[in-house]
């Protein structure tokens, strides 16, 4: 399995490159069955890299053509059409809705929670809105999907044996080997 790994300076592109290789995929930049936006950092500077680097229009043609893409986190938010971080910011629009900040006792909500009865890492300030939602934690999005987009707000490369469960079955579904990752 072929899989590349948007690099426009997000935070967690190494561990995330890592969780993939430990599955056996190799890392690419050409042709790849699964391109994967990560993220951790600020809405505005993130979709900045990714403008300048034109990958913005690259996921948006990908996407369109129904070739795989995975957002993690910050991934997640950046594909959704609009955040209301720094001060509002245009996204890709690979999924209807919004980043919204949390409103929760602890911000960033940052620890172990309940994804359908599977524990995930989460480390988030801001949450999508999205009718495209397909499973929650604590009430809020957790994973969204839409044609060959999949987004998830937890960190699957950090949540440890079931994170890793959880991303062969989106090298799987990738691959045409399944249609569902539960």
């Amino acid at each position: 399995m072929r899989v590349a790994i948007c690099d426009y300076g997000a935070g967690n592109v190494r561990s995330v490159e890592l969780a993939f290789r430990r599955l056996g995929a190799d890392i690419v930049v050409r042709e790849p069955d699964l391109v994967v936006l990560p993220g951790v950092g600020s809405a505005r500077r993130a979709m900045a890299e990714l403008r300048a680097r034109d990958l913005d229009r690259k996921l948006v043609e990908r996407v369109g053509q129904g070739e795989p893409v995975l957002g993690i986190c910050l991934g997640l938010q950046l594909a959704l059409e609009w955040s209301e971080e720094d001060g509002g910011v245009r996204g890709l629009g690979l999924l209807p809705g919004r980043a919204v900040r949390l409103c929760a006792p602890r911000v960033p909500r940052m620890g172990w929670a309940d994804v359908d009865g599977q524990a995930y890492y989460f480390a988030h300030s801001y949450v999508a809105e999205t009718p495209a939602a397909s499973a929650w934690s604590d009430g809020l999005v957790a994973e969204a999907r839409l044609g060959s987009f999949l987004g998830v707000q937890f960190h699957p490369e950090k949540s440890g044996t079931v994170g890793e469960r959880y991303l062969a079955g989106v090298l799987a579904e990738a691959s045409g080997r399944c249609r569902s990752l539960a």
